[in-house]
């Protein structure tokens, strides 16, 4: 991580956050394994109190738009919900291997963000629909 990076949590603000899975592969290609995602999202949304403005699911990444948890600070809530749907998915894992998510966590502190998700889902959903 850079050293002069500097985070912005517990202002209040909505985050657009985005993550990868490990080495970019498909892990969340099929409907089972992104309804268990859904579902694990969901699992810590009551848990960590926060709400989903909107939310992503690709194949091999997701974008959420979040505001602040109350009951834990949003690294920590992303940590839990990693977990939560890493450990749901280990059986199901069709690739064999057990790290699920890439490193890092990118996240953009603005509600102009929402646009971004939008039209990068849309970008993506029109590639695989020609290709």
């Amino acid at each position: 991580m850079p050293k002069d990076l500097v985070r912005y949590q517990q202002t209040g603000n909505l985050h657009l956050v985005t993550f990868s899975c490990y080495r970019r592969l498909p892990y969340l290609g099929t409907p089972a394994i992104r309804e268990l995602f859904e579902r694990s999202l969901e699992k810590m949304r009551m848990k960590y109190d926060f709400y989903i403005n909107a939310y992503v699911v690709m194949p091999e990444h997701v974008h959420l738009l979040i505001n602040e948890p109350k009951r834990a600070i949003l690294v920590k809530t992303l940590q839990a919900l990693k977990i939560s749907a890493q450990a749901g998915a280990y059986i199901r894992n069709p690739f064999g291997c057990r790290h699920e998510w890439g490193a890092g966590v990118h996240m953009i502190a603005t509600f102009a963000a929402l646009m971004f998700m939008f039209v990068g889902a849309v970008r993506t959903s029109r590639a695989h629909l020609t290709a």
